[in-house]
């Protein structure tokens, strides 16, 4: 009885070994990264043997959408709003009238304003009439130089009236033409929060709309006074003699796509905000399809090419205490960790080296960061060769 259960047990036994290294094999055909090498021997791993190439990376800057000129609408009188002539998102020409105000206040005082210039008017001209009499009575030594002159300052005095009745319906008149609102240039118009009936006023806080002049417009972006000093070369060139030769720049859309017109940089600020260690910096987009809108988003898209230079993917670095390392392979297939140093500016999936690797180096580009080992020996394979491979093996096992 005793050795029919050990004749069972060790049969288990040995079914549970070939189901468990069965299950071993198809775990690491299916899943496993590290391949073994011919014959059992050193890991396989991809590799790449470095060329200098042309970069052309770019650097990305949120950046907040003004229209040109964004003026907004306030009225220079106050009154209650009687006519709203436009809508939102409407297309204004330089003149075209916004909003009338109630007139009837502003038409009594030009009545009243005339009623004054007439009465003034009929006051100079009963005043001219004394003084002209007076002049003759004293060429004829009948009245006294007094007389005359007390005849003629009333005269000065009711010319004097006149004009302040005039200027008074002057500005009468520039009070009524104020009810009604006009654009002051081409634009369109924003958002128009009061209506029929709101009273307008200039000390409003908020304008009666704004008209945006988005025929070109303006994204605004930060640079860091580390950018600045790059620009300059380190002040070596004036900010005006770097923006005139930056290249065009693209603008990138809420939506991810790429506006179709290059814009340039226009101007840098001269003053470095404290709080956020930037200055503003300027671009200028022409708009004449009218998408671009002043108060929206996106991102400024700066290119930065350069030739002859050593690029390297990420994924073939790893870091340690705040370096970049890769593992270089030397002739002995021997992997050796090798710090290196990186321009500030990537795509966020290449690096460009700017020292501890050469042309003709070759290096890991697969396994680092997790199995891939300082001394270990490797067998490299061509990345392009091992993609060939596992393209097929997409389909479920």
């Amino acid at each position: 009885m005793f050795k029919k259960q050990s004749m069972k047990t060790s049969v288990l036994k040995g079914a549970a070994m070939i189901v468990f290294a069965g299950a071993m094999t198809i775990t690491t055909g299916c899943g496993g990264q590290q391949q073994q090498g011919p014959q059992g021997g050193a890991p396989a791993y991809a590799t790449m043997v470095l060329t200098p190439t042309n970069s052309a990376l770019e650097t990305t800057y949120p950046a907040l959408i003004k229209g040109k000129t964004d003026i907004a609408i306030r009225p220079q009188v106050t009154g209650f709003i009687t006519k709203v002539h436009v809508d939102e998102g409407q297309q204004v020409r330089k003149g075209q009238t916004l909003f009338t105000l109630d007139q009837v206040q502003f038409n009594a005082a030009v009545e009243q304003a005339q009623a004054a210039v007439n009465a003034a008017k009929t006051a100079v001209a009963t005043a001219q009439l004394t003084a002209n009499s007076k002049r003759e009575l004293l060429n004829k030594n009948i009245i006294s130089n007094y007389e005359y002159q007390l005849a003629d300052n009333q005269l000065q005095t009711a010319k004097a009236q006149l004009a302040q009745s005039e200027a008074a319906l002057t500005t009468a008149r520039k009070n009524l033409a104020f009810t009604v609102v006009t654009a002051p240039s081409d634009g369109v118009v924003g958002r128009i929060p009061n209506r029929e009936g709101s009273l307008a006023s200039p000390t409003s806080a908020e304008p009666l709309t704004t008209v945006s002049d988005n025929s070109e417009v303006y994204a605004y972006f930060s640079l860091t006074e580390k950018d600045l000093l790059e620009m300059s070369d380190n002040g070596q060139r004036s900010i005006k003699s770097a923006i005139d030769s930056m290249p065009a720049v693209k603008l990138r859309l809420a939506d991810g796509s790429i506006y179709p017109i290059e814009g340039k940089v226009a101007t840098v600020s001269g003053v470095i905000d404290n709080s956020t260690g930037a200055a503003s910096v300027r671009a200028l987009f022409n708009n004449p399809s009218g998408i671009l809108r002043s108060g929206a988003t996106g991102n400024i898209v700066m290119p930065r090419d350069e030739e002859n230079v050593i690029v390297i993917p990420q994924k073939a670095t790893f870091e340690l205490q705040d370096k970049k390392f890769v593992f270089v392979v030397n002739d002995s297939n021997i992997v050796r960790s090798t710090p290196i140093t990186i321009a500030p500016v990537n795509d966020g999936k290449n690096y460009v080296v700017t020292s501890g690797l050469k042309a003709g180096d070759r290096i890991a580009i697969e396994g680092v960061g997790t199995s891939v080992r300082d001394g270990m020996t490797i067998t490299p394979t061509d990345p392009n060769a091992a993609a060939a491979q596992t393209a097929p093996e997409g389909r479920p096992n």
